[in-house]
């Protein structure tokens, strides 16, 4: 396989070895059948149905194996991930290639005051300049420090430390389904950095070529879907009202829903009404 994006100004991400498709995910919940059904439609709905009400094992059948390069800083957030087999490039067995991330100018963020950990508003041309010069600067010195303690015949593991953490590592990275559907979930949010969510929309896009049915469950119930609280529900309950909430439920069917999502979504106005 050789299913490469290319990521940041020198990062990528690659789709090396993949185990499963769709029917995988169907075979493993149908066990007790084999091959479970020739249907599409049926496998389909039955995906749904797993992906809707939580059924996470079958998707764990299918297994991707992948080979990304990204900033060192990057790689920190992600390894938080920690269900996933991973072999990261050692700095203790070979030396550091002079490869490092800058920041465009159109991705360079102020401090959020709301979200403490991110950023918001685009900074100035001038505070850009500034800071991404001293980046760059930071950057070549380190680089040169690292070469000169190399050449010094200072270790390795040693020399390493100098360089920061815009500087590039690779690794492979093995996980199933489930938990890679699980990393795009909270690393596609708008919430999370830039950098990271750019190596995420990546994979979605190749993860959805190869495993459609699944990808399109996944986007309608987890990525953009919303779990609402038993407050919330009755905010709403309220503002609708028990006649508006009757001609919905009296309906037989919704649009776009097969007859067991149409079914699930009428159990859940019946709740919803029944907290008014």
């Amino acid at each position: 396989m050789d299913n490469i994006s290319y990521i940041l100004d020198r990062g990528y991400i690659r789709l090396v070895d993949m185990m499963g498709d769709d029917s995988s995910v169907v075979q493993a919940a149908r066990c007790s059948t084999g091959n479970g059904t020739t249907d599409p439609k049926r496998d389909e709905e039955l995906l749904r149905y797993l992906m809707r009400n939580e059924h996470t094992s079958p998707f764990e059948m299918v297994e991707m194996k992948w080979h990304a390069k990204m900033p060192i800083f990057v790689a920190r957030q992600w390894i938080r991930h920690r269900t996933a087999n991973v072999n990261e490039f050692s700095g203790r067995y070979s030396e550091f290639e002079k490869e490092y991330y800058v920041p465009s100018e159109e991705t360079f963020k102020l401090q959020s005051q709301l979200n403490k950990q991110g950023g918001n508003r685009l900074v100035e041309e001038s505070i850009y300049k500034k800071s991404s010069d001293e980046i760059i600067d930071i950057s070549e010195n380190a680089w040169i420090t690292y070469q000169d303690m190399i050449e010094e015949g200072v270790s390795r593991e040693q020399a390493r430390i100098v360089l920061p953490v815009n500087y590039y590592t690779n690794w492979y990275w093995k996980n199933d389904l489930k938990n890679t559907l699980h990393f795009l979930k909270l690393r596609k949010d708008k919430h999370s950095q830039w950098e990271i969510r750019e190596y995420a929309d990546a994979m979605a896009d190749i993860i959805k070529e190869k495993l459609p049915m699944s990808y399109k469950a996944f986007e309608d119930y987890a990525l953009n879907g919303e779990k609402l609280s038993n407050l919330e529900m009755k905010i709403i309950s309220n503002q609708l009202g028990e006649n508006q909430l009757n001609k919905m439920i009296e309906q037989n069917n919704y649009e776009g829903m097969s007859k067991t999502e149409s079914y699930e979504f009428k159990e859940k106005l019946k709740g919803m009404k029944s907290s008014i």
